[in-house]
């Protein structure tokens, strides 16, 4: 099943098998495929409140003449998406959803989603709507926990090079520190209208930290 769905989101990515692509989709698939996705949540047990699919340009329908296993599929869904919790920050997400038509999802799979935007994971749910400080503030800490253990890590194999290494590998993250702070300190002058600065600023350290954190692996 692993082989048959990678090979398919393999040909999706690279339209090998599309009859036609539609990035602003917005047919009866993306409910189906929403209410498959969080039946098939509270089936195992999860604590998800509710399952978002997102009707933006990364949506996009492909056609597909194949089948999974004995199971014939006419379509393939894919975009972003969040698992929203009750008091706690959204997963976000991207999907792959395999259809036998339009209305009948027969497969279901969330993938990694890199670049995640910290403001929507604290805005989704209801509770915590008015609340976003706070939220930031928790994913900052995580992040910041995530990239100590990459530092950790990146510490050692420079120890282990030598002294020179050792003082390039300090001065890279002090100077990425000051890149971080002073840009996101410009995020916070240029907020939007109606936008908090402080929540802009706070979305942006955490941002910058995960993809620290990633490029540093």
């Amino acid at each position: 099943m692993k082989a048959v769905l990678s090979k398919i989101a393999l040909l999706v990515t690279l339209n090998l098998v599309s009859s036609w692509v539609n990035a602003q989709y917005s047919g009866p698939a993306v409910e189906a495929c929403r209410a498959y996705a969080l039946k098939d949540l509270q089936r195992g047990g999860g604590s998800a409140d509710s399952v978002v699919l997102e009707r933006d340009g990364s949506l996009s329908l492909e056609r597909y003449s194949g089948k999974v296993g004995n199971q014939p599929v006419s379509s393939v869904l894919t975009g972003n998406g969040a698992v929203v919790y009750e008091g706690a920050p959204s997963a976000e997400l991207s999907f792959i959803c395999l259809l036998a038509d339009e209305k009948r999802p027969v497969f279901f799979s969330w993938q990694a989603r890199p670049n995640v935007p910290a403001l929507a994971q604290c805005g989704r749910s209801q509770s915590l709507r008015g609340k976003e400080q706070a939220c930031l503030e928790l994913l900052l800490v995580t992040a910041e926990q995530d990239l100590s253990q990459v530092y950790a890590y990146r510490f050692q194999e420079a120890n282990e090079r030598g002294e020179k290494s050792l003082a390039a590998y300090r001065k890279a993250n002090d100077e990425w520190r000051e890149y971080r702070d002073a840009e996101c300190a410009r995020r916070r002058e240029a907020a939007a209208k109606g936008a908090s600065p402080e929540d802009v600023y706070a979305a942006c350290m955490v941002e910058l930290t995960r993809r620290r954190a990633l490029d540093m692996r």
